[in-house]
């Protein structure tokens, strides 16, 4: 009773803010009409798995969170192993990459939109001073463009992630491999990248479950476009049900997206697992 009383504020929190809702949108997932008060069973699922839009949507964001999954271990993983070093200055440095993800999704995509802009964005301006042509950053590469502005927002706590688990690293594993004639590569891959699969697997899992669920970049930085690019999935429910006022459509697709990264997160758990047992 002593530990429910004290775990009772968050289960509160958890239940009001949490699971009704989901339950809320289970239910709403089943209706139609403008305000789905009309029952419709699997209706809306059957035509989540037969529209294009939300085809497209899904894949856009498939790609999304590979990119910023793979990016975020080998960027951050990179800056950690370099800043563990003694180097001068590492501190200030570790402190200066850490910042742009302390800075909040819009303010970064506002910031992002107007370094990107064609005509007045500091990026071009750049090119113009080196004589080269300006680039359609948000029309050419758009997708590649916004995986790229979330690495720069999220590495820094990659980084830091990484950065403890390579202090955890006893250092008499990497002195015995030393002794033993292992170069700097064998001991990253025989040593520190296999004592560093827990922290991998947190940032793989978290990076996934963060670009299945991005919002920000899509609605801010380039609007889902040019021609459905960036039309990131919760981008797309949001235009569902705010613009198509279809809230029971809109629920069903939320609903779906939540089976997806509960069985995407199921499956690395699964495979990291295995991967342990062998190892």
């Amino acid at each position: 009773m002593t530990a429910l009383m004290f775990l009772a504020p968050a289960l509160l929190f958890f239940a009001v803010l949490f699971y009704l809702p989901i339950g809320n949108a289970l239910v709403n997932s089943l209706n139609t009409g403008p305000q789905a008060n009309v029952y419709n069973g699997v209706g809306n699922y059957t035509r989540a798995f037969t529209d294009p839009d939300a085809r497209n949507a899904f894949v856009v964001t498939l790609l999304f969170a590979v990119g910023t999954t793979v990016g975020s271990i080998v960027c951050g993983l990179g800056l950690a192993v370099l800043l563990d070093r003694q180097l001068p200055g590492r501190t200030l440095i570790r402190a200066i990459l850490l910042v742009p993800y302390l800075t909040s999704v819009a303010i970064v995509g506002l910031l992002w939109r107007n370094i990107l802009d064609p005509d007045l964005g500091i990026l071009n301006r750049c090119l113009d001073g080196l004589g080269l042509p300006h680039q359609q950053w948000l029309t050419t590469h758009p997708l590649a463009t916004i995986i790229a502005v979330t690495l720069w927002h999220n590495v820094g706590y990659t980084m830091v992630l990484f950065l403890a688990g390579l202090q955890g690293i006893p250092d008499e594993y990497q002195e015995a491999a030393r002794l033993d004639g292992a170069g700097a590569w064998q001991r990253f891959w025989r040593i520190t990248l296999p004592l560093l699969t827990p922290t991998t697997l947190f940032v793989s899992v978290m990076t996934v479950i963060g670009g299945l669920q991005a919002f920000g970049q899509a609605y801010i930085i380039t609007g889902g476009g040019p021609a459905g690019k960036t039309d990131l999935y919760i981008f797309h429910v949001f235009n569902v049900a705010i613009h198509s006022r279809d809230f029971g459509y809109a629920d069903a697709l939320a609903v779906l997206m939540l089976v997806v990264i509960i069985a995407v997160t199921i499956g690395q758990l699964r495979a990291a697992r295995r991967g342990e047992i062998q190892y």
